[in-house]
């Protein structure tokens, strides 16, 4: 199976759509990116209507090895696994044991609330807060009096 590396050139959608060139910047990147290889593979769940949570496996990663870091829309998640001071011999080694760089983009209002690492699953837990001046409201309607 051959792999064509065609990058989309967007340009007239920025002509077209007012206001959604963030849209189309994220549709560019996502369509040139080619650096996520698919590990360590990950989960992202929906756990409430404003909760969100990516787990990821890192199985052989220690807490001292693995690095979470949230930057305006960005959350990088990076693995640097330490040089194995025992010399082992494997007959077979399936199990990964190479360094990792993985970046999400998160959503307007979207912040990380908490992280654990359990059973070789890391949890990311996030949750979207809305601004109050961003939420609907109800404007109210008032009449004039014009009779003199």
């Amino acid at each position: 199976m051959r792999n064509f590396n065609i990058s989309p050139d967007l340009t007239p959608l920025y002509r077209s759509a007012i206001g959604f060139d963030r849209l189309a910047q994220l549709a560019e990147h996502a369509a040139a990116s080619n650096t996520n290889s698919g590990y360590p593979p990950y989960n992202i769940e929906l756990l409430g209507e404003n909760r969100y949570r990516i787990t990821m496996a890192v199985a052989g990663f220690a807490m001292s090895e693995l690095d979470i870091m949230s930057e305006g829309d960005n959350l990088l998640v990076k693995g640097n696994k330490s040089p194995n001071s025992d010399e082992r011999k494997y007959l077979h080694q399936g199990i990964a044991e190479r360094g990792f760089e993985r970046t999400f983009q998160l959503a307007d209002h979207v912040r990380v609330i908490g992280a654990e690492l359990e059973h070789g699953l890391l949890n990311i837990d996030l949750v979207r807060e809305i601004p109050e001046a961003m939420k609907p409201r109800k404007i109210d309607i008032t009449t004039t009096n014009t009779l003199s």
